[in-house]
């Protein structure tokens, strides 16, 4: 038996930003396998142990209510963006990935958010999110500041190397 999540579906010009399901799977393992995922994970992951990063991620609509959605374009997978708040996480997230080289430089990203931010804001009733991001990864920090997040040197990510940028309201045009 096959359990399908229930949840919004956004919208943007190129993009439809869904839950994630089985079929995604495929697309992400590939993307873990690779050191473009470096930056989201500990340590070197297998398929097998993909499988329970994906789970985590598809397990987070169920628990929280809300999690990463999968940016499909033209009904293939090409990466994930949302809003993110695990356990022992000190406050709620933004995160984002691209599952392919291919897809980079075109701003699926700030497009994904374009959307991610403001349902963040007005249907969950957010009021700030920061993204955790490691030092060494310039694309995402360049992303961030696309989106309007300021780093905030106050703040505490759940790894201590971990640079905060902080989101608020009104800090990405709406």
């Amino acid at each position: 038996m096959t359990v399908t999540l229930t949840g919004p579906t956004l919208k943007t010009e190129r993009l439809t930003l869904r839950l994630p399901q089985l079929s995604d799977f495929d697309a992400f393992a590939a993307f873990m396998a690779t050191d473009r995922s470096r930056f989201v994970r500990s340590e070197d992951l297998d398929r097998r142990k993909a499988w329970r990063v994906f789970g985590h991620i598809v397990g987070h609509w169920p628990l929280r209510g809300f999690g990463s959605f999968v940016l499909d374009r033209d009904g293939t997978p090409i990466g994930a963006a949302g809003p993110w708040f695990p356990e022992g996480w000190p406050e709620h997230e933004f995160g984002w990935t691209l599952w392919s080289a291919e897809h980079e430089g075109h701003g699926y990203i700030v497009e994904a958010m374009s959307a991610i931010l403001p349902y963040a804001w007005q249907t969950l009733g957010w009021t700030t999110a920061v993204s955790n991001i490691e030092p060494d990864n310039a694309a995402s920090i360049r992303t961030a500041e696309r989106l309007g997040a300021t780093l905030d040197t106050t703040a505490k990510g759940p790894d201590d190397i971990d640079l905060v940028y902080r989101h608020r309201p009104g800090g990405f045009p709406q």
